[in-house]
């Protein structure tokens, strides 16, 4: 299998038009198993790598940073000349201590946290920094203040941003331009065929300013695999009933709404003679604004459907289908 590559907005920096999404590892995914995962994904062609600090997903303070643990771990094995193979991406923002500015994109919170995650990834910079979400309680320079001396110090590449509004990140690019500091590079927001809001105004704003695109849950936490049925009770050790995160994931997706569309969605992957995970992560890909989707695993032969989507061609007439049949998802959550 190869995976064909793209460049990360206007850098010049060349990616995997696949990227692979670690927070599994540690809580849901062993380590053993998540290096597993790790192997088959770089194998197939997949050269960009995302954590976070606060990972893995469902976790707390006692489990906080072990994902970038056990990658760091993954890395060392590879040998510091494998390292340059490796484009890695982690993010910043959320609390990883008892204290109450050890969270937020304080300048003091960022330049601790950027230190800390080197030493648990065991590498001496990462290729792109990422605040995990907007702290509205930070001012936007303070932020961007603090990026800048991460990338001038050279322990970040580039920097991005995860979780924003749009019109909080074209603020964020003005501040930056104003100031001549480092500028946003991406963005990473929840994208899939459930849920579709960021081509309002986020997606439009990403092509203007020329930005990556780096969309998570393209699976919609698995309920776009096809596995789950209307009526049924969330499975445990899965995104529905795991630790801290399975009432979010219940909120976003376990409703009526997007069980009906999956069952018509599994309908046409049925008449295409293509897995139904495959389907929703190359409608994704087809659109020319995304740079690579994250692909999430919790065990190495989940990845099959999901790799298979870079070298899927999606047909014009049914990607039009799936347009059509999803269209309510570009709208906002169903009145309540």
């Amino acid at each position: 299998m190869s995976i064909p590559t793209t460049r990360l907005g206007r850098t010049g920096l060349t990616v995997s038009r696949l990227a692979l999404g670690t927070m599994t590892f540690g809580l849901q995914t062993e380590e053993s198993v998540s290096h597993a995962i790790l192997d088959k994904a770089t194998e197939a062609g997949i050269n960009f790598l995302d954590v976070a600090d606060v990972y893995p997903l469902g976790g707390g303070l006692a489990t906080a940073g072990r994902t970038e643990e056990i990658v760091g771990r993954w890395l060392r094995a590879k040998g510091a000349s494998r390292r340059g193979d490796f484009i890695v991406a982690t993010k910043a923002v959320g609390k990883m201590g008892p204290n109450p500015w050890d969270q937020g994109a304080s300048r003091k919170h960022l330049l601790d946290a950027i230190d800390a995650s080197l030493k648990r990834l065991q590498v001496d910079h990462v290729d792109l920094y990422q605040l995990h979400s907007d702290d509205r309680e930070t001012p936007l320079d303070e932020s961007i203040e603090a990026l800048d001396t991460i990338v001038k110090s050279g322990r970040a590449r580039y920097v991005g941003v995860s979780n924003f509004l749009a019109y909080r990140l074209a603020r964020a690019l003005g501040r930056s331009e104003l100031l001549r500091l480092t500028r946003f590079v991406s963005v990473q927001p929840r994208y899939s065929l459930l849920f579709r809001e960021i081509e309002r105004e986020l997606l439009p704003l990403a092509a203007e300013e020329g930005l990556g695109v780096i969309p998570y849950n393209p699976l919609a936490g698995g309920l776009l695999t096809g596995k789950y049925a209307a009526g049924s009770k969330p499975k445990e050790n899965t995104r529905f009933t795991l630790g801290t995160a399975g009432s979010m994931y219940q909120d976003r997706y376990w409703n009526e709404r997007s069980f009906a569309a999956v069952g018509q969605l599994h309908a046409l992957a049925e008449q295409a003679g293509v897995p139904l995970a495959t389907l929703a992560v190359a409608w994704v890909m087809a659109n020319p604004r995304i740079t690579a989707p994250l692909l999430g695993a919790s065990r190495p032969e989940q990845l099959d459907a999901t790799l298979a989507a870079a070298s899927y061609t999606l047909d014009a007439d049914l990607k039009l289908k799936l347009d059509a049949l999803t269209a309510e998802f570009r709208k906002g959550d169903a009145p309540r």
